[in-house]
C-alpha cells in the first residue's frame, strides 16, 4: 500500500481516532496543534489527563490515540503561521488534510477546504463537526451527542434513570467512518485525479447506528420497544445476564432452535412449555422466564454452565473486566504496543483488522508537543533563522518545556 501524508488539526478522540487508523495502515500522521494562549496549557488538551508516566505533556490517556504521529505546533490565527500550514500542504506533498475543529473557525484558520485546495487540488479534506458546516458553532462532544440523539434513552436498566454508553461510541463511530471516508475518496481520486471535501457529522452517524429501534416507530411498535431495557434483547428472548454460583454468564437466545437445544439439556429442561417454543410465546413470559433461567443459573458454576452451552452451540460469554481481556485467547499477540522513555512496554488496544504488508502492532510513543516543528518545517525548505524567528514571535512552538 502507498504511504500517505496527512496533516490532521486534532485534539480530543474522535479525529486522533481517525487518524491512529492512518498509523496503523503504516501512513505518515502529523498532528498540528496550537500554540500556547494566555495561561493554557498548550496543544491537545488530551495531553493533560490522565496518569503522569515520564513529562509532564504525554499523560495517560493521550497515548493510545496518538502513537506513531508527529507534532507540530502552530499559531493559525495568525496569517503567517496559515503560511507555514499552506506551504506544509505543498511542500510534504499532502494527500489528506483533516481537522475537527467548529466549522465557523475554518475559513478563519485559513483551513477551508477552498483554500487548502487552491495550495493543492487534489487533496482530500476531511472534517469532523458536531452536526455539520450547517451548525458552524455547535460544538460536539460524545456523551451531549449520546444524550440529544436517544443513545442514554436506550442505555441502563429498565426502571433505572438513562445512562451513557461505557464506551466513548460515538466518538470513535465519527473516527472509523471518516477513515472509511478518506479511503473512499482516495480511491476516487486515483479514477479522476481529483481532491474532495467531506464533512461528518457526529449526530448524522450516531443516528445512523438507530438501525434496529429508529424504523420501528414508523411500524406503530409501543413505547417499550424503543426504551431501556437493561441486558435484555428487546427481541429476542431470552437474552439476558444470569447470575452464577461465582459471578455472571451471558445467555442469548437467537431462535427457536437454540431454545429447543437449550431445554434439551437436562438442567434447563424444567422451564419449557409449549408456549415458550416460540419467540412470539416467550416475549409473552418475558419477566418469568428470565426468573426462571436466572433460578437454574445461580445453582451452577460460570466454568460448568460455559461447557453445558457449548455442547449445545448456544451463544454465551462469562462476563469478564477488562484485566481479563488481555488474556482471551482469539486476542493473543494481536495487542498493540508502545515503550516508555524506561523501557516499560505498554499494551493498547488491538488493530481493528489484521492487514498484510501494513505496520506490525509496536509503535512509538506520542511525541512531545512541538517536537517536530523544526523538523518538519525544514523539510519543506523552512531554514533554521525561518524557523527561530517565527518561534520568537509565538508562530509557532518548539518542543514543550515546562
Amino acid at each position: 500500500m502507498t504511504r500517505r501524508t496527512v496533516l490532521s488539526l486534532e485534539q480530543a478522540l474522535s479525529l486522533p481516532h481517525a487518524t491512529l487508523r492512518f498509523v496503523h495502515l503504516g501512513w505518515r500522521v502529523i498532528k498540528i496543534e496550537a500554540t500556547p494562549a494566555g495561561e493554557g496549557l498548550p496543544g491537545d488538551p488530551n495531553r493533560w489527563i490522565g496518569k503522569v508516566f515520564a513529562e509532564t505533556d504525554r499523560r495517560s490517556y493521550f497515548v493510545a490515540p496518538n502513537v506513531g504521529k508527529e507534532s507540530v505546533a502552530l499559531n493559525l490565527k495568525d496569517k503567517r503561521g496559515q503560511a507555514v500550514l499552506h506551504k506544509l500542504v505543498r511542500a510534504l506533498k499532502a494527500d489528506v488534510f483533516t481537522c475537527n475543529t467548529l466549522p465557523g473557525r475554518y475559513a478563519q484558520l485559513g483551513i477551508d477546504y477552498d483554500t487548502l485546495a487552491g495550495q493543492k487540488p487534489d487533496l482530500v479534506w476531511a472534517a469532523i463537526s458536531a452536526m455539520g458546516p450547517d451548525y458552524p458553532d455547535t460544538p460536539g462532544y460524545d456523551p451531549a451527542t449520546q444524550a440529544l440523539v436517544g443513545y442514554m434513552e436506550l442505555t441502563g436498566d429498565r426502571n433505572g434513570p438513562p445512562m451513557l454508553s461505557g464506551v466513548p461510541l460515538i466518538d470513535l463511530k465519527a473516527g472509523d467512518d471518516l477513515y472509511a471516508a478518506v479511503l473512499n475518496a482516495l480511491l476516487e481520486r486515483a479514477e479522476t485525479g481529483r481532491g474532495k471535501r467531506i464533512d461528518l457529522s457526529m449526530l448524522q452517524v450516531a443516528a445512523s447506528w438507530l438501525i434496529t429501534t429508529l424504523p420501528m416507530i414508523d411500524f406503530g411498535c409501543d413505547d417499550s420497544e424503543i426504551t431501556r431495557v437493561g441486558n435484555e434483547h428487546r427481541k429476542f428472548v431470552p437474552t439476558n445476564a444470569y447470575p452464577t454460583l461465582d459471578g455472571f454468564i451471558f445467555i442469548t437466545i437467537g431462535n427457536d432452535v437454540q431454545w429447543k437445544r437449550l431445554t434439551e439439556n437436562p438442567k434447563f429442561a424444567p422451564i419449557a412449555n409449549p408456549a415458550r417454543k416460540t419467540n412470539a410465546g416467550r416475549a409473552a413470559e418475558r419477566a418469568q422466564i428470565h426468573a426462571d433461567l436466572a433460578a437454574v443459573t445461580r445453582q451452577h458454576s460460570t466454568a460448568e454452565l460455559e461447557a453445558d452451552l457449548k455442547r449445545a452451540t448456544i451463544p454465551h460469554a462469562r462476563i469478564q473486566n477488562l484485566r481479563q481481556v488481555f488474556d482471551l485467547a482469539p486476542l493473543k499477540g494481536r495487542f498493540t504496543t508502545t515503550r516508555l522513555p524506561d523501557g516499560q512496554t505498554i499494551r493498547m488496544q488491538p488493530k481493528a483488522l489484521d492487514e498484510p504488508n501494513t505496520t506490525g502492532t509496536e509503535f512509538p510513543l506520542p511525541p512531545r508537543y512541538g517536537a517536530q516543528t523544526a523538523s518538519v518545517m525544514a523539510e519543506a525548505g523552512f531554514s533554521e533563522e525561518d524557523v527561530a524567528i517565527l518561534a520568537r514571535d509565538k508562530i509557532v512552538a518548539l518542543a514543550y518545556e515546562p
